[in-house]
């Protein structure tokens, strides 16, 4: 009898642990390996503190902040404008999640375009984009890891626009600090693309990923990322008291401790003052690869998880992080389209997916098949637009001269050939 109540205490007393662990949010699966953090000052590069900043990490959809980079710097350079309208092709509507699921043809401004990927991080919205600017993904990957080069972006190797999963894609915390530290000052005009709320198309709302928005006081933007490779990664940027300070998380076992850890972050670094400090500049490199996250991050629950914390029930208490993880307020949504803003007559960057010599060139020997091979299914797909949009004469002809050729002394044709004019109906195909 005296066992069976010991034994029972002993439960009655692990289920109130495990209880007040679940509301403080301490009882969680964290990853094996160190997840980096940064926090720096985005207008002198000085870095308040940092943890294996400089570790090589997959970067996930934080990739879609470097090609917000390659896009603001061709609409300086004069190759595109916010106003040029960008076709959807095959490849990029068959982008995977998340994506705004636009069908081929559909057009869409690069002001729009660049509002869906900060907000929505459409993998759809990041290929229609590489592709319109550079003629194709692999191009457009040659422009971005040039600019990662110029920014002196030490860890960071691109593949794609919207960073979905591949081995080669690799960033680092501090790289990713240096990039958030380029848009601000590189194009102060821009800066509105990161702080939005949400997104109103027609009568749809798209609320932003990003956790601190409406929440952490002075919260004003920046990217989420997420695949199971990585975990849930942030950038983040925040001003208070004329500074204004960048917060870079990766590896995070969920976004609710993205955020929470985001908002800490910049409460260490809004209190720090004085002091000699590192600057990104001189951070010293860690070697080694990017670790997989997959099986910590992921495992069995993997249909479960989500990348954003939208849904996050504020913890018991009254401390300041029920504020942080609470809901958010309303956002007056920003108003998007689809097609072209009105009055334009300037030219359609028409979206091809056909990889250069200079592209492949540019790839590492080790992966050159396989994005090689990935470049040729996404050229095909591409094409298949041109071939279902427009009748083809030849096809026609030859079609009709092979099933009459033993009569060789009754031509098929005997006059001019009829072709079909590309109609309404035909054209919905790919719309």
């Amino acid at each position: 009898m005296r066992l069976r109540m010991q034994l029972e205490m002993i439960s009655t007393l692990s289920k109130s642990l495990v209880a007040a662990c679940l509301i403080s949010g301490a009882l969680v699966s964290a990853p094996a390996q160190a997840a980096p953090s940064l926090v720096a000052d985005l207008v002198t590069g000085e870095v308040i503190t940092q943890e294996d900043a400089t570790r090589a990490w997959y970067p996930a959809s934080l990739t879609k902040l470097m090609t917000a980079y390659v896009a603001l710097n061709a609409v300086r350079e004069g190759r595109v404008s916010l106003d040029t309208p960008f076709v959807m092709s095959m490849r990029a509507a068959k982008a995977a999640p998340s994506k705004m699921g636009f069908n081929p043809g559909t057009e869409v401004t690069l002001d729009n375009a660049l509002k869906m990927l900060m907000v929505k991080s459409a993998n759809d919205i990041a290929i229609m984009i590489a592709e319109g600017i550079s003629g194709s993904v692999e191009d457009f990957a040659l422009e971005m890891n040039d600019a990662a080069r110029k920014l002196g972006m030490r860890k960071s190797f691109f593949i794609n626009p919207n960073g979905l999963h591949d081995p080669r894609h690799v960033s680092s915390a501090r790289d990713m600090a240096v990039l958030a530290r380029a848009l601000y000052k590189s194009f102060p005009e821009a800066a509105d693309f990161y702080g939005i709320g949400a997104l109103k198309l027609d009568d749809k709302i798209i609320p932003t990923h990003n956790g601190l928005l409406g929440r952490y006081p002075g919260a004003d933007g920046m990217k989420t990322g997420f695949v199971c490779a990585s975990g849930f990664n942030v950038v983040a940027s925040a001003q208070r008291d004329g500074r204004h300070l960048v917060v870079v998380v990766f590896g995070s076992p969920n976004a609710k401790l993205r955020t929470l850890k985001a908002a800490d972050l910049f409460d260490k670094g809004f209190a720090a003052w004085g002091g000699q400090r590192a600057n990104l500049n001189n951070l010293p490199d860690i070697a080694g690869p990017a670790p997989n996250m997959r099986d910590e991050i992921c495992g069995k629950n993997r249909k479960t998880l989500q990348e954003d914390d939208l849904a996050i029930v504020a913890p018991q208490g009254s401390d300041k992080r029920a504020l942080i993880t609470g809901p958010r307020p309303l956002f007056e949504p920003v108003d998007i389209f689809v097609g072209r803003k009105s009055g334009w007559t300037g030219q359609v960057a028409q979206a091809r997916a056909a990889p250069s010599a200079a592209a492949l060139a540019a790839i590492p020997a080790a992966g050159a098949i396989a994005y090689a091979n990935a470049s040729s299914v996404g050229a095909k797909a591409s094409q298949a637009i041109s071939v279902k949009s427009l009748p083809t004469k030849k096809a026609v002809v030859k079609k009709k001269t092979k099933a009459k050729k033993p009569a060789a002394k009754k031509p098929v044709v005997s006059g001019p050939v009829k072709v079909t004019p590309v109609t309404n109906q035909s054209k919905a195909a790919v719309q």
